[in-house]
Order: structure tokens, then sequence, then C-alpha cells
């Protein structure tokens, strides 16, 4: 970091940050910087909070979504509706559909898109305990995965192994734009996507 104290403590704190997405070097330093000079009891917060959360948020048993429980607070609510399963890429997705109020089943989180180039086949994404939880009693597995290449092949993936448990299959519809990620679009568009969905 130019123009401070090249301190290898200052230097490997700015890297850190870098690991976060849409940091780059500047946003960095820039946190850094604001953390030692004006708010170091903020930063003992959130190192403390981010050491607590390594630790103890995991990935929930029925649905992979990440929770401090075995099992998550959705998956746990006896309110939701269990003949509905909305399989999702990202905990950010589960977050958005949630806003939305559109859906009241339960999740499945793949964590992930099939990518063989990065080696996630379908063991990465869950689709063992996928077809446990179609097993048990689901009517209805709606596909919320985006409109990417991978999105695609995972969508299609996921419809043919599931097909032969008799699930009804459908995707959310018109409103989530070509290339798009679930978690960027509004609550509006999320509800008429999912109000809207496709047998296929």
């Amino acid at each position: 970091m130019s123009g401070v104290n090249n301190s290898s403590i200052i230097n490997q704190l700015a890297d850190a940050f870098q690991c976060l997405p849409g940091v780059g070097p500047k946003t960095a330093q820039r946190m850094v910087l604001h953390l030692l000079e004006r708010d170091r009891d903020g930063g003992r917060h959130l190192a403390e909070r981010m050491s607590e959360a390594m630790d103890k948020v995991g990935n929930c048993e029925s649905c992979r979504n990440l929770t401090e429980k075995k099992i998550c607070e959705i998956c746990s609510n006896q309110a939701r509706d269990k003949n509905s399963l909305c399989i999702v890429e990202t905990p950010a997705d589960v977050l958005a559909i949630e806003q939305s109020g559109a859906y009241r089943g339960l999740y499945f989180v793949l964590m992930a898109n099939l990518s063989p180039i990065e080696g996630i086949g379908p063991a990465e994404i869950g689709i063992e305990l996928l077809l446990e939880r179609c097993a048990q009693g689901v009517k209805e597995v709606i596909l919320a995965v985006g409109s990417t290449i991978e999105g695609e092949a995972t969508a299609h993936y996921i419809s043919e192994v599931t097909r032969p448990t008799g699930v009804v299959l459908s995707r959310i519809a018109q409103g989530i734009p070509l290339g798009g990620e679930l978690g960027y679009v509004d609550g509006g568009t999320l509800s008429h996507a999912l109000e809207d969905r496709k047998t296929i």
C-alpha cells in the first residue's frame, strides 16, 4: 500500500479484504484505512462476527442452505408447504425469493451449477440428497436456476434425473433476464416469475 506505513500486517489485511466479490486493491485499501483511522471498535466487532460465522455457520442437512443449526428455520417450519420444492443455485437466491413473499414451500440449494471444467458434477450439487427429498412426498419441483449456459445445463440434468420420481416439474417464467442471477432480480419480478412458472 503506497503512501502509508508499509506494515506487513496492513498489507495482509488489505489482501484479505480482496477475497470479497468486487473488492479490488484500492477499495480494500480504503476499507483498511477507514477501520484503522476511524473505527477500530467496528473493526474488532467485524473480526469477531466473521470468526464466529466461519466457525458456526454450516449447511442445512435437508436443503443445504446456510444455517447455524442442523436443520434450517425454513425446513423446520411446519407452516411451509412440504409438497413444493424450489431448486435454487445459492443462498442469496433463497433470500431473494423469500423477500418477494410469493413462495411458501421448501427449498433445495445447489451451491453451484454443473461445470465439468471446474470439477463440479452431480455429487457437488447434491443430486443424491435432492432425489431423497423428492421421495419424501414432494409433488412439485420448481427449477429457479439462472439462464446462463451452466444454469440451463443444470436445469436440464435435474429435470431428467427427477422425472422418474413422478414429481411435476416447472420452471420460473418471464422476467428473469438471459444470463441473469436471481439474487439481483427485484421482488416483483421474482413474484411474477414464480406465479407464472411453466410445467416442463
